[in-house]
Protein backbone atom coordinates (compact mmCIF):
# COMPACT_ATOMS: atom_id res chain seq x y z
CA UNK A 1 0.00 0.00 0.00
CA UNK A 2 2.92 2.38 0.66
CA UNK A 3 4.16 2.00 -2.90
CA UNK A 4 0.67 2.67 -4.25
CA UNK A 5 0.41 5.81 -2.10
CA UNK A 6 3.85 6.95 -3.30
CA UNK A 7 2.70 6.41 -6.88
CA UNK A 8 -0.46 8.46 -6.33
CA UNK A 9 1.49 11.33 -4.78
CA UNK A 10 4.09 11.21 -7.55
CA UNK A 11 1.44 11.26 -10.26
CA UNK A 12 -0.39 14.16 -8.63
CA UNK A 13 2.77 16.21 -8.12
CA UNK A 14 4.01 15.35 -11.60
CA UNK A 15 0.86 16.62 -13.26
CA UNK A 16 0.43 19.59 -10.93
CA UNK A 17 4.02 20.88 -10.75
CA UNK A 18 5.97 18.98 -13.42
CA UNK A 19 7.95 17.06 -10.79
CA UNK A 20 7.71 13.53 -9.50
CA UNK A 21 10.74 11.31 -9.91
CA UNK A 22 13.65 12.75 -8.02
CA UNK A 23 11.84 15.27 -5.91
CA UNK A 24 8.97 13.11 -4.71
CA UNK A 25 9.48 9.40 -5.40
CA UNK A 26 13.09 9.04 -4.26
CA UNK A 27 12.62 10.67 -0.82
CA UNK A 28 9.37 8.77 -0.25
CA UNK A 29 10.91 5.44 -1.26
CA UNK A 30 13.78 6.06 1.15
CA UNK A 31 11.71 7.37 4.06
CA UNK A 32 8.38 5.55 3.76
CA UNK A 33 9.32 2.32 1.99
CA UNK A 34 12.82 1.95 3.47
CA UNK A 35 14.59 1.60 0.12
CA UNK A 36 18.33 2.16 -0.03
CA UNK A 37 19.27 5.26 -2.10
CA UNK A 38 20.49 3.49 -5.25
CA UNK A 39 17.47 1.17 -5.63
CA UNK A 40 15.21 4.15 -4.85
CA UNK A 41 16.81 6.18 -7.64
CA UNK A 42 16.65 3.30 -10.11
CA UNK A 43 13.03 2.50 -9.22
CA UNK A 44 12.11 6.17 -9.53
CA UNK A 45 13.61 6.38 -13.03
CA UNK A 46 11.65 3.32 -14.12
CA UNK A 47 8.42 4.64 -12.62
CA UNK A 48 8.86 8.14 -14.04
CA UNK A 49 8.87 6.65 -17.52
CA UNK A 50 5.25 5.67 -17.04
CA UNK A 51 4.32 8.87 -15.21
CA UNK A 52 5.90 11.14 -17.82
CA UNK A 53 4.29 9.24 -20.71
CA UNK A 54 0.78 9.66 -19.32
CA UNK A 55 1.42 13.28 -18.35
CA UNK A 56 2.89 14.09 -21.75
CA UNK A 57 -0.03 12.55 -23.61
CA UNK A 58 -2.51 14.40 -21.41
CA UNK A 59 -0.76 17.74 -21.94
CA UNK A 60 -0.45 17.00 -25.68
CA UNK A 61 -4.20 16.48 -25.89
CA UNK A 62 -4.55 20.01 -24.51
CA UNK A 63 -2.04 21.36 -27.04
CA UNK A 64 0.58 22.24 -24.43
CA UNK A 65 3.56 20.16 -25.66
CA UNK A 66 6.28 21.75 -27.79
CA UNK A 67 7.81 18.69 -29.52
CA UNK A 68 10.92 20.51 -30.83
CA UNK A 69 11.77 21.88 -27.40
CA UNK A 70 11.09 18.47 -25.84
CA UNK A 71 13.53 16.84 -28.27
CA UNK A 72 16.19 19.50 -27.62
CA UNK A 73 15.89 18.82 -23.90
CA UNK A 74 15.24 15.08 -24.01
CA UNK A 75 17.97 13.90 -26.36
CA UNK A 76 20.87 15.48 -24.44
CA UNK A 77 19.18 14.30 -21.23
CA UNK A 78 19.72 10.72 -22.39
CA UNK A 79 23.47 11.34 -22.45
CA UNK A 80 23.22 13.03 -19.06
CA UNK A 81 21.33 10.04 -17.65
CA UNK A 82 24.02 7.65 -18.83
CA UNK A 83 26.78 9.86 -17.39
CA UNK A 84 24.86 10.34 -14.14
CA UNK A 85 24.34 6.61 -13.73
CA UNK A 86 28.02 5.92 -14.29
CA UNK A 87 28.97 8.62 -11.76
CA UNK A 88 26.36 7.47 -9.24
CA UNK A 89 27.81 3.97 -9.20
CA UNK A 90 31.20 5.40 -8.24
CA UNK A 91 30.06 7.69 -5.41
CA UNK A 92 29.54 6.67 -1.80
CA UNK A 93 25.93 6.39 -0.65
CA UNK A 94 26.47 9.13 1.94
CA UNK A 95 27.84 11.46 -0.75
CA UNK A 96 24.76 10.79 -2.90
CA UNK A 97 22.40 11.47 0.00
CA UNK A 98 24.10 14.71 0.96
CA UNK A 99 24.30 15.87 -2.64
CA UNK A 100 20.62 15.12 -3.22
CA UNK A 101 19.62 16.90 -0.01
CA UNK A 102 21.71 19.93 -1.02
CA UNK A 103 20.09 19.95 -4.46
CA UNK A 104 16.57 19.88 -3.00
CA UNK A 105 17.42 22.55 -0.42
CA UNK A 106 18.99 24.77 -3.08
CA UNK A 107 15.99 24.39 -5.37
CA UNK A 108 13.66 25.21 -2.49
CA UNK A 109 15.56 28.39 -1.64
CA UNK A 110 15.74 29.39 -5.31
CA UNK A 111 11.98 28.92 -5.75
CA UNK A 112 11.26 30.96 -2.63
CA UNK A 113 13.44 33.83 -3.82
Amino acid sequence: MRLVAIGLVAGLFSALFGVGGGTVVVPLLILAARFRPRPAMATSLAAITLISFVGSVTYALHGEVKPGAAALIGLPAVAGAVAGTILQQRLATRTLSLGFAALLAGLGVWLLV
